[in-house]
């Protein structure tokens, strides 16, 4: 059965959230709350949990997962990034956005979509998830928590404990999240002088990238 951590949205519990920590460490799976709906997270450079991630989720490699960094100092170590794209980056994190670009070779291979060499990357504006990042060190590689065969994502952290008690380690229980998925822009055609592209509106509204 999957453990569950009950922790204050605004003020979590450290002891708790290092737990989960260790479990990530582990190569194990959490579900975690963030600014947009849950999603399931795990260790960036454990190839067995990222292919048990994309079991769960039943997507293949072409399926974008994201980068879930606690902030931008961190996104320059996977991504490749100019001066207009980081302006575009900056004004929109954090927030409910998640941005496709051109990966860096710290990046695994397996992780970034095989033929464009693409990663999605954000900084969640959700407190729990932030402390959550910091305890760990690192990025941690994360895909919206949508039940195979649905749409709409999950954000009630019971529900998700319930249906995924077998297949994960944990569930951090920070509340309900808006249960709406992030807006997605593709910003590799801005390192060519191109323009952002909308990929999926979601909760991030687009104005704020002046678009």
């Amino acid at each position: 059965m999957a453990q569950y951590f009950e922790v204050h949205p605004e003020n979590p519990q450290q002891r708790l959230l290092k737990q989960a920590v260790v479990l990530l460490e582990r190569g194990e799976i959490v579900a975690v709350p963030t600014d947009s709906s849950y999603a399931l997270a795990c260790h960036l450079d454990d190839k067995d949990a990222v292919d048990r991630l994309r079991r769960i989720r039943q997507v293949d490699d072409k399926h974008h997962l994201t980068l879930l960094c606690r902030d931008l100092s961190e996104l320059a170590n996977y991504a490749k990034v100019d001066n207009r794209q980081y302006r575009l980056l900056k004004a929109a994190t954090p927030g409910p956005y998640t941005f496709l670009l051109e990966a860096t070779k710290e990046v695994p291979r397996r992780v970034s979509h095989p033929q464009r060499k693409t990663i999605g990357l954000r900084v969640p504006d959700h407190k729990v998830l932030s402390e959550l990042l910091a305890l760990h060190g690192a990025p941690l590689l994360a895909t919206t928590l949508i039940p195979p065969g649905e749409t709409a994502p999950l954000n009630d952290a019971q529900e998700i404990r319930e249906r995924f008690e077998k297949l994960i380690a944990a569930v951090i229980d920070a509340g309900a999240c808006a249960s709406e998925p992030t807006t997605v822009v593709d910003l590799t055609p801005v390192g060519e002088g191109g323009e952002p592209v909308v990929v999926r509106l979601g909760r991030g509204p687009v104005s704020r990238l002046g678009l």
